[in-house]
């Protein structure tokens, strides 16, 4: 008797499943013939191909795939119990499908060598060593918000439009080209999410489509926050799917950018970060170095702050622990704490790089 298509399709997850257990464990393989070879090319013709058009074609085809699948559930509820094989080899098939997309367009990025090891840099640090890096970046945020606000006290107002922004972020990564040749940003496809809305009720700034390659930035947001989450999903898009190391891309890009207020914003956000893990390791500290913070950037902060409780709701855990289960499963073992991770790349990049 013929097997169906369908059913070597759902069966199909098994060896993925496997291939993908197998591979992680060889993370210079995925660097030097994936994330390096393969990947690159994948970028650029979805970019090329994509990223002129105004509006997000990843967008698009979600809202259409979520209308398919909720029309086919309610068309096929009564298959569950009339025919649960058949259901059941619908559902794994797609999964399976989606699943050899997934990895094969982008999300093998997740098992590739750690970015401190590629940048030769320690994985940890100790607390004089942030102390002394969080110094830095206060002192030359501090300079930064003088210069652009020209009072310390206000808070530092940057002068673009979303889409402005946007075609901004690549310069910040051309000056990186120069240290890092595989970060070259060319060409460009970050668009704000048609669902930037229940994006913001979820919790998140932004994301890239892994099917699509297009950069989404959520257009709710301050546009404080755009430089640097820009140039955080243009990370994810040139193939680094860590959290925190996409963060640290980012922010080195904004710091970076020949425009000043990308520099602000870039730096600003480093230094918070460092701020947080001050406060996590030495409470009295913390309080100490925040006294030496211009009060406009604590403005900022703030700004930010209170724009995330306007938009808080009882849904938003469910969301944050749904990806922070998808990370876990992804190769990122802390999860969303992988995001504050960021201090070690800053902290031992800074410690031996000019600020």
């Amino acid at each position: 008797m013929r097997k169906s298509p369908k059913l070597f399709l759902a069966l199909a997850i098994i060896p993925q499943i496997l291939f993908i257990k197998w591979i992680s464990v060889y993370p210079e393989t995925v660097e030097t013939h994936y994330s390096l070879g393969f990947y690159p090319i994948v970028s650029k013709v979805f970019r090329f191909t994509l990223g002129w058009l105004p509006f997000s074609f990843g967008d698009l085809f979600y809202a259409i795939a979520i209308i398919y699948m909720l029309r086919w559930l309610i068309l096929n509820a009564k298959r569950i119990t009339q025919d649960t094989k058949g259901w059941f080899l619908d559902v794994f098939s797609a999964f399976s499908v989606i699943y050899f997309a997934f990895h094969l367009l982008w999300g093998m990025n997740y098992y590739r060598l750690p970015l401190h090891q590629k940048l030769n840099l320690e994985a940890d640090y100790s607390t004089e060593q942030l102390m002394a890096v969080t110094e830095k970046l206060i002192e030359k945020s501090n300079a930064l918000q003088l210069q652009l606000a020209k009072n310390d006290s206000v808070k530092v107002q940057v002068p673009f439009k979303e889409m402005e922004v946007f075609k901004m972020v690549p310069e910040g990564y051309h000056r990186l080209r120069e240290e890092f040749p595989d970060l070259d940003y060319k060409p460009k496809s970050i668009k704000k999410s048609l669902f930037s809305l229940p994006l913001t009720y979820m919790g998140f700034s932004g994301y890239l489509n892994p099917l699509t390659n297009e950069a989404h930035v959520d257009g709710y947001i301050p546009i404080y926050r755009f430089p640097v989450v820009s140039s955080h999903e243009v990370a994810h898009q040139l193939g680094y799917a860590a959290e925190n190391e996409a963060n640290f891309i980012g922010s080195l890009a904004a710091i970076n950018h020949p425009n000043v207020y990308f520099n602000y914003c870039g730096y600003t956000f480093a230094l918070k970060h460092c701020l947080l893990e001050v406060y996590r390791r030495d409470p009295e500290a913390y309080e100490i170095l925040k006294e030496k913070i211009h009060v406009g950037i604590l403005k900022n902060y703030q700004e930010v702050q209170n724009f995330w409780m306007e938009y808080q709701n009882p849904l938003e855990p469910l969301f944050q622990s749904s990806y922070n289960h998808f990370l876990k499963v992804n190769n990122q073992q802390d999860g969303m704490k992988s995001y504050s991770y960021v201090v070690a790349l800053v902290v031992n990049y800074f410690e031996n790089n000019a600020l």
